[in-house]
C-alpha cells in the first residue's frame, strides 16, 4: 500500500509522514531529501544548476534512502541538507525535467512491493498517481515560515525569520509554477490545513481516514 502526502515546504509533511509510518508500521520515504541531496552535491562542487551540467552530474551520482536517512554516493548526508541555501537550490534543481524523471524512477524502485508513506510535492500526481490514499497538507505561509525558523534554531542553524519567510515564498512560487510536475493537489487528494492544528492531531486525522478502510 502506498500513502502519498504532498504539500508545500513547512506544512508539516515530514513530521506527519514519520509519525504515520511509525503508527502503521510502514516504511517512510522523504522524497524531498533526494532533491536536497542532489542540490547539496551541486552546491559543494560549485556546479551550475542547468540541464546540461546536472545531466552530467547525474551520470556519477547515486541516491538512496533507507532507515529514514538519505545517502548520496554512499555517504549519509541527512544532517547536511537542511540549510535554507540548499532548500532554494533544491527548488531550482527539482524543476529540471531530467532530474524529476530520474528521481521518480528511484522513488518507485525504493517503494516497490512495500507498504510505504511517501511525502513530497508530486507523489499523488506523478510518482504514484494510483496510490491508495492521497493527502495534501498545507498551512499559511506565515505559519510555515515560523515552523521552519523554529526548526532551524533547534538545529543550531543560523537564520532570521524574514529571510526564511522570503525564501519560502520564493520556493512556493517556483514549485507551483514549474513546467514539470508542479506542486498541486491530486484531484482525489484529501486537503488538510494544519495552520491551527497540532501535527499529532493531523496524524490521527489521517490515520482515521485510512482506518475507515480497515488498515489500522
Amino acid at each position: 500500500m502506498i500513502i502519498a502526502i504532498d504539500g508545500p515546504s513547512g506544512a508539516g509533511k515530514s513530521t506527519v509522514a514519520r509519525l504515520l509510518s511509525k503508527e502503521l508500521g510502514f516504511e517512510y520515504i522523504d522524497t524531498g531529501a533526494m532533491y536536497r541531496a542532489l542540490a547539496y552535491k551541486a552546491y559543494i562542487q560549485n556546479i551550475d544548476i542547468n540541464e546540461t551540467k546536472i545531466a552530467e552530474m547525474l551520470k556519477t551520482t547515486d541516491i538512496d534512502y533507507y532507515d529514514n536517512q538519505i545517502f548520496l554516493d554512499g555517504e549519509n548526508v541527512e544532517n547536511l541538507i537542511r540549510e535554507e541555501a540548499i532548500s532554494i537550490a533544491a527548488s531550482k534543481i527539482s524543476a529540471l525535467k531530467i532530474v524529476r524523471e530520474k528521481m521518480v524512477e528511484i522513488q518507485r524502485k525504493i517503494a516497490q512491493n512495500k507498504n510505504a508513506v511517501l511525502e513530497g510535492r508530486d507523489i499523488g500526481t506523478t510518482v504514484f498517481p494510483e496510490a491508495e490514499h492521497k493527502f495534501f497538507i498545507t498551512a499559511s505561509l506565515e505559519e510555515r515560515a515560523k515552523r521552519r525558523y523554529e526548526q532551524l534554531k533547534i538545529n543550531n542553524i543560523k537564520a532570521d525569520y524574514t529571510s526564511v519567510f522570503n525564501d519560502m515564498k520564493k520556493r512556493d512560487e517556483n514549485d507551483s509554477s514549474r513546467k514539470f510536475s508542479p506542486l498541486k493537489p491530486a484531484e482525489d487528494a484529501i486537503l488538510i490545513d494544519t495552520t491551527n492544528m497540532d501535527l499529532n492531531k493531523v496524524t490521527k486525522t489521517i490515520a482515521q481516514y485510512i482506518g475507515g478502510n480497515n488498515v489500522l
